[in-house]
């Protein structure tokens, strides 16, 4: 079975993918020199999931700030492990956080972190995806984004690995949030990212307390209408969680075109707050879903979030209708590859980028299906992928990861955590 580009789901189809692209789509079966076949009885061929939002070196600091509020979390625990990290560190975490991924499916992430240089390395020694940005903070007012060294390695970055990979990296700018940063800083990177037509990453409304404070910082503006007064908005721009956004937020999102990333089991874990989902679609605004870092997670079980995504509304609601399996799998799905840039991917459709994977449909939990979408959503796990493609290159095959050395990816990711842990305490 296979899910279209309309929503159906349709049987007996054979697919066929030649070099990084979905060739052929039809009811019979594909004449010879097509390579290995996969034989899909039994199993579900859908589009990956594009994850919206994360960090993936933090797979370092799994489990190691728990039970804390946001700030309190952010100050005692991470900021100061993550002053002790270095490249190295950042290339293997990243490594782990692609295996991870392409065990459940994602084949492309929107990640914004530091040592960004060592995170395109990994993402291109994996055969992932990735929207990579150098996210800049900076609090003193004097300072110019041009001798920032943050800024530095963002553009250079951008130079050195923008569309290496065939597009597989592309490098977006970030800003990290308004709280983190002054005004000449915001209105520094906005210029450039429009200027150089780069893509945007930032944090917006995650919580009250930075919803609020950012309006007597800025003459009641909320980060919204701050970030958009600005410029920052010029660029496409995916802002994670939006939170605590308003009605007034909602609207310039959708006339600047912002995509929001959801990221719910993160703020629910950091007592963050919900987003209101159906009235961010319902206003027009796009809405795609991401993950956060594992360290805030705890994982990149990306159907566990689409589940979570779609039940949280309707709590928060008081509405069962809301947020239907469909569109929480178009979020998961051709949203997420529109908010990085990538129109030709999300669809399983000829001439489309061959981002496939592959659900087993055989436990006892998948049936019976009344509605395959409500199955997906509601009652399968992230062990049922068992197949993963990003660009036509197998990137993870029922247990078997044929890019990656997991076990050295596991191994050094352990060791150079309990070293800057040790460090840090």
């Amino acid at each position: 079975m296979m899910l279209t580009p309309d929503g159906d789901v349709k049987e007996g189809v054979c697919v066929g993918v030649r070099d990084d692209r979905i060739a052929y789509i039809g009811d019979s079966a594909i004449e010879g020199g097509w390579g290995e076949v996969y034989e899909g009885a039994g199993k579900l061929l859908m589009p990956g999931f594009y994850n919206a939002h994360a960090h993936s070196p933090m797979t370092l600091m799994r489990g190691y700030g728990e039970n804390l509020a946001l700030h309190e979390w952010l100050i005692t625990r991470i900021f100061p492990f993550e002053a002790n990290m270095y490249p190295e560190a950042v290339y293997y975490a990243t490594l782990l956080a692609m295996s991870e991924s392409f065990r459940y499916g994602i084949v492309s992430t929107s990640d914004s972190y530091f040592h960004a240089e060592a995170m395109a390395r990994a993402v291109m020694d994996s055969g992932a995806k990735a929207n990579i940005a150098r996210s800049l903070a900076g609090f003193d007012e004097d300072q110019d984004m041009y001798d920032m060294d943050s800024f530095l390695e963002a553009r250079r970055l951008f130079e050195e690995y923008d569309g290496v990979g065939n597009g597989r990296v592309r490098i977006d700018m970030s800003l990290h949030m308004e709280e983190t940063s002054t005004e000449r800083l915001a209105r520094q990177l906005a210029e450039y990212s429009a200027e150089e037509g780069t893509r945007m990453q930032v944090h917006i409304s995650e919580t009250e307390s930075s919803h609020e404070g950012c309006k007597e910082r800025h003459e009641g503006r909320t980060p919204v209408a701050y970030l958009d007064d600005v410029g920052l908005f010029d660029s496409p721009t995916t802002a994670a969680h939006c939170v605590w956004v308003d009605e007034g937020d909602m609207a310039i999102m959708k006339e600047k075109g912002v995509t929001v990333a959801s990221c719910p089991i993160s703020n629910l874990k950091l007592v963050s707050g919900v987003a209101d989902i159906p009235a961010l679609i319902d206003a027009g605004v796009a809405v795609a879903i991401g993950t956060d870092s594992v360290a805030s997670n705890n994982s990149l079980n990306f159907i566990e979030e689409m589940k979570f995504f779609a039940l949280l509304s309707k709590e928060r609601r008081g509405d069962p209708t809301l947020v239907t399996p469909r569109q929480t799998v178009h979020a998961a799905t051709r949203v997420g590859a529109l908010s990085q840039g990538r129109e030709d991917c999300g669809l399983i459709e000829e001439g489309f980028k061959a981002d496939l994977i592959v659900l087993d449909l055989s436990s006892p939990g998948m049936h019976p299906a009344f509605d395959l979408y409500s199955n997906i959503v509601y009652s399968a796990s992230g062990g049922d992928v068992v197949f993963t493609m990003i660009d036509g290159e197998v990137v993870y095959d029922d247990g078997k990861y044929p890019t990656i050395d997991v076990e050295r990816a596991i191994r050094e990711t352990e060791k150079t955590c309990r070293a800057i842990a040790a460090e840090t305490d």
